[in-house]
């Protein structure tokens, strides 16, 4: 990361966005980050957003092939996390569902975008348009075609900045459901018989 001036932005200056790449000391705040910035999302989609475990995503710092990039402005004395993208140059990750041969049948060489983050209060400001700048980028240096990357349908604000910026739709799978008319497992109430009124006593 390019070294930041000693004193924080101070009234009309104007704040910059920094990039580096991941440390092991940053593993536990980028989670944190990442589980603020979908939680709401996570609420609202059928297919689960990444990272779907701490531990999963722990395992990916020490895979190959996997860029772990950090934005970040400068926050007073610290650095603030504003975004995080993760991405990869192969097909990754066992519950992936995207066919490599897709892409070689279509010539496509994909940078695979994993994850892209935007912290909340810093949407609208221009970090998630600087964040794909770097994947392209990253992808124009490394050979590749295509961004590839993967967006709930119903996750109208991203599919809108995505189609701003050229992205188009690939043939993708749809998550479909139909109702289907079963009994019960378990039967109706049933009414409790009277009790029994007791016994009379034998004549002495």
């Amino acid at each position: 990361m390019t070294k930041a001036e000693s004193s924080s932005p101070g009234a009309g200056e104007e704040s910059l966005i920094y990039v580096r790449r991941i440390h092991r000391r940053d593993l536990n705040r980028v989670w944190e980050f990442l589980k603020k910035v979908f939680r709401d999302v996570n609420r609202e989609t059928v297919e689960y957003q990444r990272p779907r475990s701490k531990k999963r995503f722990l395992e990916v710092y020490e895979e190959e092939g996997v860029e772990q990039l950090l934005f970040e402005v400068r926050q007073g004395d610290g650095q603030e996390i504003v975004g995080y993208a993760e991405c990869a140059f192969e097909i990754t990750g066992t519950d992936n569902w995207m066919n490599e041969r897709y892409f070689t049948k279509h010539d496509m060489r994909p940078l695979f975008v994993e994850e892209l983050a935007v912290h909340p209060d810093y949407q609208g400001r221009g970090v998630g348009a600087f964040m794909l700048e770097q994947l392209e980028h990253l992808a124009r240096i490394h050979g590749c075609t295509h961004l590839v990357l993967e967006v709930a349908e119903n996750n109208i604000g991203a599919l809108k900045f995505y189609r701003k910026r050229s992205f188009y739709r690939l043939d993708a799978a749809i998550f479909m459901a139909k109702k289907v008319a079963v009994d019960s497992e378990l039967l109706p109430p049933r009414a409790l018989k009277k009790p029994r009124p007791p016994e009379a006593s034998s004549a002495s």
